[in-house]
């Protein structure tokens, strides 16, 4: 529970309080962290922050074009208004009424839920009720009086399984677009093919940068060459953005890294007031640069400004990630360092200067060993003038990249879509529980290399959810389609009651889905590894992630107790919730859940239930969990 203060109000002749107010206000929650939001606005009332948007000068024209084109593709700079304020034009136009529903995809679960507690908030009901959301094992809405519903681009998918036409949906907004992921470019297919059936569906295609012509031909569906009889348009929506002043490298630089703390130090001592945004590949560099400017502050003279240095990674917790939010006092520069994640998904007031290392981290599948992994390269053009756009939201700002102009040149235009990217055999099993029997045929927006639908096809094969003739086998394959995983932990937790360790694979299964389960505090790694070798068995990693979630339940899920071991207490309460799900979903499938009741042996060894092994095989993707 959060600790309460009783306000102390210094009023004039009275006696000073005995605890400063600026203590009275700090707390150690992490609730509490996470649940502040940095508004400018938060002083005007809600329909005057509606009414100061940018797109708000646009709502008639995007009702407009809703009326009049079965698609629209709007392209708006983040923080426009675009996500959350659309949605509300359409309800409020009637698109919501008779019992319709206005559908919005989200690439990011967070994104989601977010988006959708601000436009609960904004119209003034409850989270679930006129406004709700899902994401995969978390639903929050109500089939009666949902009007506004938000998911995920796979919950989407989810959702075209139940009802091949979506019937109940008036409108569908496809948000963020530009990230293209692998389950995006799959719904794009499969609404080309509804919008055939539907006429009377709109679809609008939201995004920050996005080749949108290349959108408006895939969902045009006009073969007469007649532009009056064009089913799709495109509407530009300008952000509220000032200039920003590109600088390059004059010579390709040789430790970006260390290239990233002279330039940051550079805009300390020679540039204007305003806050430093630097974008790194990971959060090892991140980490490091931090670290490496900390030193440098210490040097800076008493008398001159001084450096609030914050880190900004997916794996930061809350707490953490707020800070870079948080005011600086009084003549103090604050310098965030980044990952990609401050590129689009978040907005930090303030940030007046960026710094562009040129590179970043993407998942890359490798089709000859079946193996998926994180590799280091260039930006894209288009990712590129995403970054330096965060400079101008507050003023007229800097940019300083640090790779040369050619080099920029040379980028290519846009980041590789997923789907060329990614390992294709979950794309397969879910294409075909949906009834796509010719998956080579199928429009893709990007169409992906044939070896990886090849490798894909191979894998659902040995796993068992594919006959000879191609098609989802009974009952296995169509109950591997059901899960909301990979086909190989679908495989693994189908399979796992005949080896007498379902309990021990749900558990796996579950704790692999959060994205980190140790967490890693800035200047806290050495304490952070010793809380990892606690944990760590010889028998392997999944096995020391049954023995953290055994350890979270014998201790009463206690967040006291993870924040001692320096565990990710909102990540753990998630995999229980997740466990409980798919326990559920097997029961639903007949399969006891028995314990291997310590014999480990059941659980590390290879298993010959099909062509790949069960844990411990590279083949079968079970292998990269690492800490």
């Amino acid at each position: 529970m959060a600790q309460k203060f009783t306000p102390k109000f210094w009023k004039p002749g009275s006696d000073a309080p005995a605890t400063p107010l600026e203590e009275e206000r700090k707390t150690t929650t992490e609730e509490a962290a996470t649940a502040f939001v940095y508004n400018p606005d938060i002083s005007k009332s809600i329909e005057q922050q509606r009414q100061k948007l940018p797109v708000f000068q646009l709502r008639n024209h995007i009702l407009y074009l809703c009326e009049t084109y079965q698609t629209v593709v709007i392209v708006g700079e983040t923080g426009c208004g675009k996500s959350t304020q659309i949605p509300q034009y359409l309800l409020e136009a009637g698109w919501g009424s008779e019992g319709h529903v206005i559908g919005v995809t989200q690439p990011r679960r967070v994104a989601a839920v977010t988006v959708a507690t601000r436009i609960a908030e904004e119209r003034g009901s409850l989270l679930g009720d006129e406004v709700g959301y899902t994401i995969r094992f978390d639903d929050c809405s109500d089939k009666a009086r949902t009007r506004i519903k938000f998911m995920t681009d796979g919950m989407m998918i989810r959702e075209i399984m139940e009802d091949p036409l979506l019937q109940k949906y008036s409108v569908l907004m496809l948000d963020e677009a530009h990230e293209r992921t692998l389950n995006t470019d799959i719904v794009m297919g499969l609404l080309r093919k509804i919008m055939k059936k539907r006429e009377d569906l709109r679809i609008i295609v939201a995004s920050a940068t996005l080749n949108a012509e290349e959108m408006k031909t895939f969902f045009n569906n006009n073969d007469t060459g007649d532009r009056r009889q064009d089913k799709a348009t495109i509407l530009s929506i300008e952000g509220r953005t000032f200039p920003v002043d590109i600088h390059y490298s004059i010579d390709p630089v040789p430790d970006y890294v260390k290239a990233t703390v002279d330039t940051i130090m550079k805009i300390h001592h020679g540039e204007k007031q305003g806050d430093v945004l630097a974008f790194l590949t990971g959060q090892d560099e991140v980490q490091k640069v931090v670290q490496l400017l900390i030193d440098e502050a210490k040097r800076i003279p008493k008398d001159r400004q001084k450096m609030k240095v914050v880190p900004m990674y997916g794996s930061l917790p809350a707490s953490e990630q707020m800070k870079v939010f948080q005011r600086t006092p009084f003549n103090t520069r604050k310098i965030v360092i980044a990952t990609n994640i401050a590129e689009a998904s978040i907005t930090i007031d303030g940030i007046v200067y960026i710094v562009d290392c040129g590179f970043v981290k993407l998942v890359a599948y490798n089709p000859k060993t079946g193996i998926e992994s994180l590799v280091i390269i260039p930006v894209s053009q288009a990712s590129a003038n995403q970054r330096a756009g965060r400079a101008g939201r507050v003023r007229a700002g800097k940019a300083f990249r640090l790779y040369t102009e050619k080099a920029f040149d040379d980028l290519p235009a846009a980041t590789v879509p997923e789907m060329q990217r990614s390992d294709l055999a979950p794309v397969v099993l879910q294409m075909k529980a949906l009834g796509v029997g010719n998956v080579l045929r199928f429009n893709f927006l990007s169409p992906p290399p044939a070896q990886n639908m090849v490798r894909g096809l191979e894998l659902l094969y040995a796993l068992g959810a594919m006959d000879d003739n191609g098609m989802l086998t009974s009952p296995l394959g169509l109950q591997m389609a059901e899960f909301p995983l990979s086909p190989m932990f679908a495989k693994m937790l189908l399979v796992s009651g005949e080896y007498q360790c379902s309990v021990e694979a749900v558990a796996v299964a579950a704790m692999t889905q959060i994205q980190n389960v140790f967490v890693t505090p800035s200047g806290q790694r050495n304490t952070s590894d010793k809380m990892k070798r606690k944990f760590s068995v010889e028998e392997g990693d999944h096995v020391t992630l049954v023995n953290v979630l055994a350890a979270f339940l014998k201790y009463g899920s206690s967040k006291k107790w993870c924040h001692e071991f320096l565990l990710n207490y909102k990540g753990l309460t998630r995999a229980v919730q997740i466990r409980d799900q798919l326990t559920r979903l097997l029961t639903r499938f007949n399969i006891p859940m028995v314990s291997c009741e310590g014999h480990l042996e059941k659980v590390t060894t290879p298993w010959s239930a099909c062509s790949c092994c069960w844990f411990g095989c590279c083949c079968c993707g079970l292998w990269n969990v690492r800490f």
